[in-house]
């Protein structure tokens, strides 16, 4: 029994018509087995009688008998395939959300395992074996599981969508490509599917090139966080540094003079005292004199009395203090003169400050040369670009859309759309001019006043004073006339600043600048003046 036991097979069971294990098993006289229903129902449509497998004609219906021997094998295999049915389902899980659960499952639905686009079902792994061992259901195509098979059949004919209509770009059915389709040109799914299959290959490749290059994004992102948060820390750092040096300055100078107030009030008090303790010492002396004068006034003896009045009748010598006095000290500009010279040390602070900061952005510095097509008329520019001067007479230049043709301006022939630069401009103390930054855009045909509004970013500097050309222009008080101005410009940061080189004090900024479009350096000289560009030397 346990040999037989393993020859058991589902196929060996399965009925050739119903395709599912035997019910009531009969044999025919060309000894085919069938279910007792199966034959007889087919036997009862049939126009003869005829072996559904081996063809065999019957010339009178056979009379059917239920093979015992089969029904018994039959039993034990169903017994057996519930035993592994059971024990199966307990192994499998149930059916997740989201997952695609077996159809045929009663209670307790297992996750499926494949779907089937003919039977339009889906199986876990029990109800999946038939499709695996029956040799007409190996013939069904089986999918991962799908929850819609819906959606691969013809709405219109009920039949799986098998053909690619290529006049329609749509599947169809057999029967829409002999009735709806007929005109059409067609192929299998399958051929069909290697052109969109490459396409979304190369699609993916596409992907994930896109994903590299974001992920590198990512990565320069985050790297310019950190670089800007280290920048950040070093100038926190500077900051404290700088600030608590000045605080203990402040706090030096605050010590020095409460020290010296505090000294002029000590030797004041002293010499005080001094007098106070002179005093003091006389009217000891005197109370002492006047008790004597007083006993001897009450003495009964007449002796005695005459003896000690020669030498007790006279006040005793003290000192002339009519013109002894205190004289507070004065205090008067104490505080005036301390903050003098806490300025003068501040301002030594400051210049160290300034002189680091004018090397920082040294570091940005770039070469500029002039652009002659941008130059206006009266304008005369040196051969190599790094001069210019206003004439007093008009060159003959075309009237191109680059040049300035109302006020004397040049551009110069580098651009910067991004980043830091920094370049420096000799000027004179007879020298009026402006100078800065502009936009590509601003108006080169008619006469304004340079200003942000307009586009400009720039100071004026003049044989008297220093101006920032703001939308109202700025006075600006100076320390010394400057004769070689340094233009920094932080794109970004949206900041324009100009510094005196010479003494690496801060001119102006202009600050919260919004930078939309390329900026050009910008040189405006009058009548007779000269500009000049200089290299910029790192180790001052």
């Amino acid at each position: 029994m346990s040999a037989a036991s393993c020859l058991l097979s589902e196929d060996r069971f399965l009925c050739s018509i119903c395709l599912d294990v035997f019910t009531d098993p009969v044999s025919t006289p060309c000894g085919h087995n069938f279910c007792k229903n199966c034959i007889s129902q087919h036997w009862d449509i049939s126009e003869r009688c005829q072996c559904p497998v081996c063809k065999k004609d019957f010339q009178t219906r056979p009379e059917l008998h239920i093979n015992t021997f089969i029904s018994d094998m039959v039993s034990q295999f169903r017994h057996e395939t519930q035993q592994k049915v059971s024990s199966s389902s307990s192994e499998q899980q149930a059916a997740k959300p989201g997952e695609v659960p077996c159809d045929i499952c009663t209670g307790t639905k297992l996750k499926a395992l494949k779907s089937c686009l003919v039977c339009l079902a889906s199986y876990c792994h029990t109800h999946l074996q038939p499709h695996l061992t029956a040799s007409r259901l190996k013939r069904h195509q089986l999918i991962d599981p799908e929850e819609n098979l819906e959606s691969r059949m013809c709405m219109k004919h009920n039949k799986p969508l098998e053909l690619f209509c290529k006049t329609d770009q749509t599947c169809v059915c057999m029967l829409c490509s002999v009735i709806d389709h007929k005109t059409h040109e067609f192929v299998p799914l399958r051929e069909e599917y290697e052109g969109p299959k490459s396409e979304l290959v190369k699609t993916e490749a596409e992907i994930q090139q896109m994903i590299q290059k974001t992920r590198q994004k990512i990565q320069e992102i985050k790297e310019s966080v950190k670089m800007s948060k280290d920048a950040a820390d070093r100038e926190k750092a500077e900051g404290v540094q700088v600030f608590t040096a000045l605080k203990e300055s402040v706090d030096r100078r605050l010590n020095e003079l409460i020290k010296e107030i505090e000294d002029k009030q000590e030797t004041t008090e002293k010499q005080a005292e001094g007098f106070i303790k002179d005093l003091e010492q006389e009217i000891s002396e005197l109370m002492k004199r006047s008790s004597e004068v007083e006993q001897l006034s009450r003495s009964k003896d007449h002796l005695h009395l005459l003896q000690s009045f020669s030498s007790l009748k006279a006040a005793p010598t003290t000192k002339d203090w009519t013109e002894v006095s205190i004289h507070p000290p004065s205090y008067e500009g104490t505080v005036v003169r301390a903050v003098d010279q806490l300025k003068e040390t501040l301002s030594k602070d400051m210049k160290k400050l300034f002189e680091a900061e004018l090397k920082r952005v040294q570091q940005y510095a770039v070469d500029v040369t002039l652009d002659p097509d941008t130059a206006h008329p009266y304008l005369i520019l040196s051969d190599d670009g790094k001069q210019v001067h206003c004439g007093e007479e008009e060159n003959d230049l075309p009237d191109n859309p680059e040049r300035f043709s109302e006020i004397p301006i040049v551009l110069g022939k580098q651009s910067f759309s991004s980043g830091r630069f920094y370049f420096e401009v000799q000027v004179n103390d007879k020298t009026n001019c402006s100078l800065g930054v502009a936009n590509e855009s601003v108006n080169r045909k008619e006469e304004i006043t340079p200003s942000p509004e307009k586009g400009y970013w720039s100071v004026g500097v003049y044989e008297n004073i220093c101006v920032a050309l703001e939308d109202l222009p700025v006075c600006l008080p100076l320390q010394s006339y400057p004769e070689k101005v340094g233009v920094f410009v932080d794109y970004e940061e949206g900041l324009v600043s100009f510094h005196n080189v010479d003494d690496a004090a801060l001119i102006y900024s202009f600050t919260g600048c919004t930078f939309t479009e390329k900026l050009y350096p910008f040189f405006s000289p009058e009548v007779n003046d000269h500009l000049i560009i200089c290299p910029v030397n790192l180790s001052i």
